[in-house]
């Protein structure tokens, strides 16, 4: 397992340290990883403040290029260093900002992969049925093929209805959730492929994936993912959801 931490983020400054329950956000990623079982959960950071941090917490961290463009990259750092990670060893990438993430759906997406075949690349949705989150950019829709397997991925809400968005079609879109499943070798493999034009367009990485015709199988979450913090709202969502959970009588 392994937790790509950047420590610069335009809107949401050290967002990895950003305390949450009194628990800086990468930690609690770390432990709900943990807590699915993994063999060895890393946290590949680019800072020596979260590095501390992440140390302190129990966990392991691994310092990687500052340069890095994407998560991805990050992760195959650290995939590049590990010697007993062989070509058919699963490599799953929960994003650091993604504290409420269900050990679950983790443990989930690493039985998926075995599920890929020869494509070695799995991710996971989840229905949609607010009519703000479908509008909502940040939040990503995917369309997949009867096989589950991915069409496309966009920040728009797609598919696109002519007729307008009625309730009764709750369950046509599904929300991406940001966490990856792949063997080392689809691992090694999207990290050679250049950037793509519709990843440049939509600023998801994954459709370099598909752009270059690397499948992605993409299966409906076990359970419902609380959603990772991407701006200051979602950021007091999270920490409202947990003080919730942590002042409730047991």
């Amino acid at each position: 397992m392994v937790i790509p931490a950047r420590y610069g983020s335009t809107r949401l400054p050290g967002k990895p340290l950003l305390r949450i329950g009194g628990t800086a956000m990468v930690v609690r990623v770390a432990e709900q990883a943990r807590l699915a079982g993994a063999d060895e959960v890393i946290v590949a950071t680019d800072d020596e403040r979260v590095a501390e941090v992440v140390a302190a917490g129990g966990f392991a961290a691994v310092m990687t290029d500052p340069n890095h463009g994407s998560g991805t990259d990050r992760v195959w750092e650290v995939a590049r260093q590990r010697a007993g990670w062989e070509e058919d060893a699963i490599v799953i990438n929960v994003q650091g900002d993604e504290p409420l993430i269900e050990p679950e759906i983790i443990a989930q997406l690493a039985a998926a992969v075995s599920q890929a075949g020869d494509a070695g690349v799995a991710t996971l949705c989840e229905p949609i049925a607010s009519h703000d989150d479908l509008l909502d950019p940040n939040l990503v829709k995917v369309v997949r093929d009867t096989a589950n397997f991915a069409l496309y991925f966009s920040r728009s809400p797609i598919p696109h209805a002519r007729d307008g968005y009625p309730a009764a079609t709750a369950g046509l879109w599904r929300r991406h959730i940001g966490i990856y499943g792949y063997r080392v070798r689809a691992l090694r493999r999207f990290v050679s492929l250049p950037p793509s034009a519709l990843e440049g367009a939509e600023r998801l990485e994954q459709l370099r994936a598909l752009e270059h015709g690397m499948p992605i199988l993409v299966l409906d979450a076990c359970r419902p993912s609380p959603g990772g913090v991407d701006t200051p709202a979602d950021l007091e969502r999270v920490r409202q959801l947990v003080e919730g959970a942590t002042s409730a009588p047991s």
